[in-house]
Parts: C-alpha cells; sequence; structure tokens
C-alpha cells in the first residue's frame, strides 16, 4: 500500500467477512482472488483487511487469504469494536463492513468495495438487532460501493436509519436502491451518478463539509439477477432457519445467507460472487478517480 501511495494510485479496502463466513469453499476463496483482480484491473491497488497473529493486516499473501477461506478454522468476525481485543488476545479474525472501514479511514484508505451492507433486521422494533455498518458509516468518510443491503433485512429500515445517520445513499446508475439479488428492492434514490469520476467529484465534497462515509449502490447486473421466485423461496427459508435455530447477532446472517443458498440450489451463491467482483472492479475506478483529483 505505501508502494500505491508513493506512486499516486488509488487504493481499495476488500472486507474478509465474505472469505470467512458468507460464501463455501472453494467459492470464497476465488472470489477474494477475483475482487483482487478486479480492483487491479481498474488501476487500484486491492487492501484485502483481516487480524491475524493479532496483527492488523492490510493487503493479505495468498497464503493468509486461504487460511481464512478453510472453513476448519472458525475465524471470529470483527466488527469495529471488536478489533482492539483481537489484537490484544494475539487472535485471528475477518473484517466486516464496519470493521474494514475503521481500519481504512486509519490509513487514509478512502474506497472499500463490498457485496450487501449489513442493516436493520427484521423484527427490530422487538429485537433491536441492527449492524453496525450503519453506525460506522455515520463515522468513518469512506465511499462503500455494494449493491444495496442483503435482502434478508428490513431494507426500508435500513435506509431511514442511514439517512437519520446522515449518510447519502448515491445510485450508480440507477434511481432505485438495489435489492442484492434482486435490481430493485422496491425504494426510490434521490440521487444518481454516471460515472467513476462523477463519484470521485461527489465524495471528495462531502468529506469537506461531512464526517461520514457514502454509500455508491451499484445494482446487479441484469444477466446475474436471482430469479424473482427462487428469491421469494430463500427469504421464506432464510426467515425460517433463523426462527428454528434461534440465533441472534453476528450468528444471524451466516445462518440465513446458508438458508439462501441452499433454497436456490445454490443461484444466490453465483449471484453473490458476480455482484461482489463487479463492486470491486467499480470501487477500483472510483479510487482511481479520487487519486488522479490529488
Amino acid at each position: 500500500m505505501a508502494d500505491a501511495r508513493a506512486a499516486g494510485r488509488g487504493v481499495v479496502a476488500l472486507e474478509t467477512t465474505i472469505v470467512a463466513h458468507g460464501l463455501p469453499h472453494p467459492v470464497n476463496l476465488e472470489v477474494a482472488a477475483a475482487c483482487e483482480a478486479a480492483v487491479r484491473a481498474a488501476g487500484a491497488v486491492p487492501a484485502t483487511i483481516a487480524v491475524t497473529g493479532g496483527v492488523v493486516r492490510v493487503g493479505l499473501t495468498p497464503e493468509e487469504l486461504a487460511d481464512l477461506a478453510d472453513p476448519a478454522r472458525a475465524v471470529a468476525k470483527l466488527s469495529a469494536r471488536d478489533l482492539g481485543v483481537c489484537v490484544a488476545t494475539g487472535g485471528d479474525g475477518a473484517t466486516t463492513v464496519a470493521g474494514t472501514i475503521a481500519v481504512a479511514a486509519a490509513l487514509g484508505i478512502a474506497v472499500m468495495a463490498t457485496g450487501g451492507l449489513g442493516g436493520v433486521h427484521r423484527g427490530a422494533s422487538e429485537t433491536y438487532d441492527e449492524s453496525a455498518d450503519l453506525v460506522a458509516l455515520s463515522r468513518y468518510p469512506v465511499c462503500v460501493v455494494a449493491s444495496g443491503v442483503k435482502s434478508i433485512l428490513d431494507v426500508g429500515a435500513t435506509l431511514e436509519r442511514l439517512d437519520t445517520l446522515g449518510v447519502p445513499v448515491v445510485g450508480y446508475r440507477t434511481e432505485r436502491f438495489p435489492g442484492f439479488y434482486r435490481r430493485d428492492a422496491g425504494f426510490a434514490l434521490e440521487w444518481s451518478l454516471g460515472d467513476a469520476p462523477e463519484v470521485a467529484r461527489a465524495f471528495a465534497t462531502h468529506r469537506v463539509v461531512s464526517p461520514t462515509g457514502l454509500v455508491l449502490a451499484n445494482p446487479i447486473a441484469e444477466a446475474d439477477e436471482l430469479d424473482e421466485g427462487l428469491h421469494r423461496n430463500g427469504l421464506v427459508a432464510a426467515g425460517a432457519a433463523v426462527a428454528r435455530e434461534a440465533v441472534t447477532g453476528k450468528a444471524v446472517t451466516p445462518v440465513m445467507l446458508a438458508a439462501f443458498a441452499a433454497a436456490t440450489g445454490g443461484a444466490s451463491v453465483a449471484a453473490n460472487r458476480a455482484l461482489v467482483i463487479a463492486n470491486a472492479g467499480l470501487a477500483g475506478e472510483v479510487a482511481s478517480a479520487l487519486a488522479e483529483r490529488r
């Protein structure tokens, strides 16, 4: 990363929860490598973030990525709040969006790519289950490229929280908020931008007047979008799995994603793979455009 900065190149932070907890093996390792390649193809440098042996790593070796992807190694899932304790105890962990942008902001990395944000869970009025990603976006000035929030969540409530927290949500070549596996989650967006230089200009200005991050909502490609019927089946299965296993907190999303994959015959995994790689490529374009403004 130091070499990238010295050369004036953009840097993109990549999370590792998708590697350790979000996708089955060996797809997880393939996707991690493909995301890094997509960032490089856009002229930027990937900085995949994790904690190994009590050290925060910004940029992982192939061996470190393989260790994270190994299902036999149940590494911790690290939000921003968990980083200090994991380091102090010499632990290993994969970073969520919140954990990743906390590290990125500390190092001056302005762009991050993920598949989908965490958000407000369904039934949160009773459980108060809300991802720390949302508060983190209000604290760390990082542009996060994502295909909306995971469709297993309460999308409307998540957008309301982001609005309250002062985090702009901007569509990339769309005026509709994407629904992760689906291109349209049923909510209109106030703002849409058409290319990476325009995004870079908007975010550069935003950082001058606001301390928050920005969500760049990039819909999944039409060719990769999950069939509506399969998507509906996945939502039902995911909700049933959470109720059956009585999981809470960090354990909810992995259980939901696994149930979604089983109910869709693996189609959701293929969609997830496609959208996160596309987001990494777009993040690389935005990071490169920001670097050109320096």
